[in-house]
């Protein structure tokens, strides 16, 4: 038998009390205060944005400080309180909780709630993550732009009511469970660093010019075509339609890709349309970046992307792509950029005349072939780190919600 399991049997053998919050405790909404009243050193706050992106079931501290002029004009939430999140993008944001476990009062937002009871306030802020919870908070959330969730709503949800002992148990567990699943994440996200890390080495170690590279320009190896300079009519099916923010680290994302239709195409292709062996770029926004194209279907460039064609055979298509992200070229990148007031851009015109550096052919292939490998590698590396952090996640999940389910008293 579990601890729990005996203290259930002890306090409550014939099941535990479900009761509304609004039946147990009070909710008290806060005081409007903005990012622009927000300092570095005063009053500790709280924002309701930041209880579902910064801050986890329980904080003793905040990372953030209202000014010091503004106190009489705030309210204020006591230690043993829990603030809860009224308002948010989603339904999952609103309604998060988080259990204020300080020495003194901080300050919090007017778009969330204090909860104050007699109940472990660690217990309910874990409470109010069960699938229990969100299922009775989903009938009481607005379904507007941004998603809402009042105090009356919220007081006509139920959560079970054991003994203080089995809270306080409850509590325990969960924050072992908590802290070993931190833990584990810390451990799996330093290992993807020191593999990214170790690619990224190589990628400087083997993209930098060697004496026997040749030096050449940019127009002697490629043609530099420039794309479209308008935005076209975007449809949910047809050929591809490749923004900039398709291009990550030297391949095409085509989950960040539109589509135009099978009309647009020739218009949106009569300038240039991607070959098998192009590297697209952008030269407004996100300057740098480039992909390696190796499909044979039709597609168009998006806005404020070109592209470079090899026209010669000594050029390996692929390794013009990785040259392009090496780290001559990008210094190359960073000197040529023309700042303007509102963005910075390459001078695409001019392109054709830059320098750059190309080794023999065979050398461009081992190259191509060692850098795919390590990204491949990195690649596999992330999705399998992702995995097992989603699969423990969901471990948590699941016994959390069976430890805050209880044996219902029935009066």
């Amino acid at each position: 038998m579990s601890e729990i399991d005996r203290l259930l049997a002890e306090h409550c053998p014939d099941g535990v009390e479900v009761k509304m919050l609004g039946e147990i405790g009070t909710f008290i909404r806060g005081r409007r205060f903005t990012k622009a009243h927000m300092v570095e050193e005063g009053i500790p706050c709280i924002h309701y944005g930041e209880i579902y992106t910064e801050y986890g079931v329980s904080t003793e501290s905040t990372i953030s400080h209202v000014r010091e002029d503004l106190r009489n004009q705030l309210r204020y939430a006591q230690p043993g309180d829990v603030i809860v999140a009224g308002v948010g993008e989603t339904v999952e944001d609103v309604g998060k909780a988080v259990a204020w476990l300080g020495e003194g009062e901080v300050a919090f937002h007017d778009d969330s709630f204090v909860f104050r009871s007699e109940l472990d306030p660690t217990y309910v802020s874990y409470y109010f993550q069960t699938s229990t919870f969100r299922a009775e908070k989903e009938q009481h959330v607005s379904r507007a732009k941004m998603k809402r969730l009042s105090s009356s709503g919220l007081s006509r949800v139920t959560i079970p009511v054991p003994p203080p002992e089995v809270q306080r148990e409850i509590v325990r567990i969960l924050d072992k469970m908590t802290e070993l699943h931190a833990e584990l994440q810390a451990e799996l996200q330093t290992e993807l660093q020191a593999r990214t890390a170790q690619n990224a080495f190589y990628w400087n170690y083997l993209l930098t010019p060697g004496d026997d590279w040749r030096r050449t320009v940019i127009g002697d190896i490629a043609d530099v075509f420039d794309g479209p300079h308008a935005t076209p009519r975007k449809t949910d099916d047809g050929p591809w339609y490749l923004s900039i923010s398709s291009l990550r680290n030297g391949r095409i994302r085509l989950e960040e890709s539109a589509h135009l239709s099978v009309e647009q195409l020739g218009a949106w292709t009569r300038r240039v349309a991607p070959q098998p062996g192009d590297t697209l770029f952008s030269y407004e926004t996100r300057l740098g970046q480039a992909a390696y194209w190796d499909r044979d279907e039709p597609a168009a460039l998006g806005r404020r992307m070109g592209l470079l064609r090899p026209k010669e055979s000594e050029v390996f298509p692929r390794f013009l792509t990785l040259a392009y992200l090496g780290p001559e070229f990008q210094a190359l990148i960073r000197k040529k950029t023309v700042r303007g007031a509102t963005v910075e851009r390459i001078p695409i015109a001019d392109m054709a005349s830059w320098p750059i550096s190309i080794p023999p052919i065979d050398e461009q292939k081992r190259i191509v072939s060692i850098l795919d490998k390590f990204d491949d590698l990195v690649a596999d590396i992330s999705t399998e780190l992702s995995a097992e952090i989603e699969a423990r996640r969901k471990q948590c999940e699941y016994y959390r919600d069976k430890l805050l389910t209880f044996e219902e008293w029935v009066a």
